[in-house]
């Protein structure tokens, strides 16, 4: 029998046994238990950070949560989400929990392709400079192949080479060089950017034009991955809410979103507090994510909803979310930051396809968690509870005290600084 993720009371268990739980699941070692928790400087140390990025002067710390109760493509998966938001692991754990209802995620992807960009200016006749470019195609992505043999051995490298021509620019016509890269495990923009300034050279003299830019772009529309799921309407009643006038109200929900850029704005940033989420915990590259996705919502020349909810004959509801998703599971951070390891380790993936897909199934769900709230007791009631405990800790409050304020400001209805600081004052008086 496969481990299950579902972990009924698993909120409710001390941090240390949460640990210990996914510890035992995902089999870590003492050392990758020690660096999840930060324990005795085995995480992020300022030494190793100094070595990451520029002028370190220390580490910043955000929560890491485990997403539970998901079953994507009949596998059953514990997902490390590191997000300082409150209300985002309990949403995406609980609508993974409905959506096993009716059979977990399906998801799928597509090869793992990048676009390289070559501006190419200067040109007398663009349109002869890109049949030129055309004619040597197989030479120059042979040229780019040359630049890391070892992908070319693992069975990506080259894929195509497209040319475009910008007739309207503010400064006037220019060639565009696309060059489509497999990166396979990698994200690739370090092969990508390789490989686009070895061309640089050979595109001008194949055109006599001059090389601007050569870069990758985060418009990744040939790397997607898909997510979808189907959940009965019974699934999702509650309270005074049938379940066909939950469904119902996810999928007016989302038309908003769909038709309204100002709704689709925070609609997708919903998507996005799930995706980002899981990115940042495997040390992949969110900023590169966020950029591609908003502009993936935005192909159609109007911004728009990433995910699209309705009902099927039965009247269930049924859920879909595609969009780029340039990650990896080698090289970066990916390999270099410790925590990142143990969260690739606890997710158990074999490829950056399979990575691809957890994230967007995530995306849905908390889709989903967003639509489920707004569409009938309102977005603030579960906001405002974890609101509230981050005021009370903001004042500082300790242990007990956190949920003896938090439950005092729920029921007088006031969730301020200053009435966490009187309570406080009371807590410590006592």
């Amino acid at each position: 029998m496969g481990k299950s993720s579902r972990l009924p009371g698993f909120y409710k268990k001390p941090v240390a046994e949460r640990a210990k739980v996914v510890a035992e699941w995902a089999d870590l070692t003492p050392e990758e238990l020690a660096a999840l928790s930060g324990e005795g400087g085995t995480a992020l140390s300022p030494e190793l950070a100094d070595k990451l990025i520029e002028n370190v002067v220390g580490v910043y710390g955000l929560p890491l949560g485990i997403a539970a109760n998901f079953q994507i493509n009949g596998r059953d998966v514990l997902v490390p989400m590191v997000i300082e938001e409150p209300s985002v692991v309990a949403g995406a754990s609980f609508m993974a929990k409905l959506a096993r209802a009716g059979g977990g995620f399906r998801t799928s992807s597509t090869p793992p392709e990048m676009i390289g960009q070559i501006q190419v200016l200067d040109l007398e006749d663009p349109e002869a400079a890109r049949a030129a470019i055309l004619a040597h195609k197989d030479e120059l992505m042979e040229l780019a192949d040359s630049c890391d043999k070892v992908v070319v051995r693992l069975g990506g490298g080259s894929r195509d080479l497209e040319v475009r021509i910008l007739d309207d620019t503010p400064i006037g016509p220019m060639l565009i060089v696309h060059l489509i890269f497999d990166c396979r495990d990698a994200m690739g923009a370090n092969m990508v950017n390789t490989a686009c300034e070895r061309l640089a050279a050979p595109i001008e003299r194949i055109t006599g034009g001059r090389v601007g830019l050569r870069i990758l772009s985060n418009l990744a529309e040939r790397r997607l991955a898909r997510a979808e799921c189907t959940i009965p309407a019974e699934a999702l009643a509650f309270d005074e809410y049938p379940g066909e006038r939950v469904v119902n109200g996810i999928v007016e929900a989302w038309a908003f979103a769909a038709a309204d850029p100002y709704r689709a704005a925070t609609h997708n940033k919903g998507i996005m507090n799930g995706v980002d989420a899981v990115v940042i915990a495997t040390g992949n590259d969110w900023r590169a994510i966020e950029a591609g996705a908003h502009a993936y919502a935005a192909r159609s020349g109007r911004y728009t909803s990433l995910s699209t909810w309705g009902k099927d004959e039965a009247g269930n509801l049924i859920g879909s979310l595609e969009m780029p998703m340039a990650v990896g599971i080698v090289g970066g951070a990916t390999r270099a930051h410790p925590v990142a390891q143990v969260a690739l380790k606890i997710l158990n993936v074999r490829s950056a396809r399979e990575l691809a897909e957890i994230i967007v199934a995530v995306g849905l769900a908390q889709n989903l968690a967003a639509l489920r709230a707004l569409a009938t007791e309102g977005i603030q009631k579960g906001h405002m509870a974890l609101h509230a405990r981050q005021i009370a800790i903001s004042v500082g409050a300790t242990g007990e005290q956190i949920d003896r304020i938090v439950e005092r400001m729920l029921q007088e209805g006031e969730i301020s600084q200053p009435r966490a600081q009187a309570l406080l004052k009371e807590e410590s008086g006592k």
